[in-house]
């Protein structure tokens, strides 16, 4: 029996995945912070997988954190994908510094923490998954908070991925442009959000990298739209 554990899978791009990767052989443990959103994921998925648990915590804090860790249990996960995330999108002038604390908390600190906690008792063949972006390539103005915690956990995930190879654990980083999700409801500007790539699609290849043989490490997937990035 294969453990997954999403971060963010309320909706979106988290939503998509566990989708993707509910199958009778798995048991997702499903996290978000909206109980309405999250339960309806769970509902989605339940009836294609072995079973469904749902955590209900805020990444931003090491409480919350803390709590998730507690409630995932002792048992190995198979696969970890730290998927949640949030998205400042002012001039770095008018950035809070609460608001950068908690960028750095649930973009950085979460994965550093579950990463650290979790694949300890990963056994061999088990995949940790980075939503990333090409936020954590290219720097973008008015997104300086964003980009600064993607590049952050970029630089991290290759330094574990070295670590970790001895041990034959994947680190596994998918890199998506643009995205339609519901992260844009917040975001201030008019953004052509049907010429973004789908959910569906940044889940499909974390589908893609998960399956292959246990020797094999898609270490890096970038997701552009074909008639350029946003």
């Amino acid at each position: 029996m294969n453990r997954i554990l999403i971060t963010g899978a309320s909706r979106g791009i988290g939503r998509a995945i566990a989708e993707k990767l509910a199958d009778s052989d798995v048991t997702l443990l499903l996290h978000g912070r909206d109980t309405v959103a999250l339960a309806e994921t769970c509902k989605a998925v339940q009836s294609h997988c072995a079973g469904v648990v749902k955590l209900i915590h805020d990444l931003a804090t090491e409480k919350g954190v803390a709590n998730l860790i507690s409630e995932v249990g002792g048992d190995p996960l198979n696969v970890l994908i730290n998927n949640a995330g949030i998205a400042v999108v002012k001039p770095f002038r008018e950035v809070t510094l609460e608001e950068w604390k908690q960028t750095l908390g649930v973009n950085v600190t979460a994965p550093f923490l579950l990463m650290q906690r979790f694949v300890g008792q990963m056994p061999p063949g088990s995949s940790v998954v980075n939503i990333l972006s090409i936020a954590a390539q290219t720097g973008f103005a008015n997104w300086s908070t964003y980009c600064m915690s993607k590049f952050a956990l970029e630089g991290f995930s290759q330094s574990v991925r070295d670590e970790l190879r001895e041990r034959r654990i994947r680190v596994l980083n998918i890199y998506p442009a643009a995205t339609n999700t519901e992260i844009w409801d917040d975001v201030t500007g008019d953004w052509p959000r049907e010429k973004m790539i789908s959910a569906n699609e940044v889940a499909s290849a974390v589908a893609y990298a998960l399956s292959r043989p246990e020797n094999v490490a898609v270490e890096n997937i970038t997701l552009s739209n074909a008639a350029g990035n946003l």
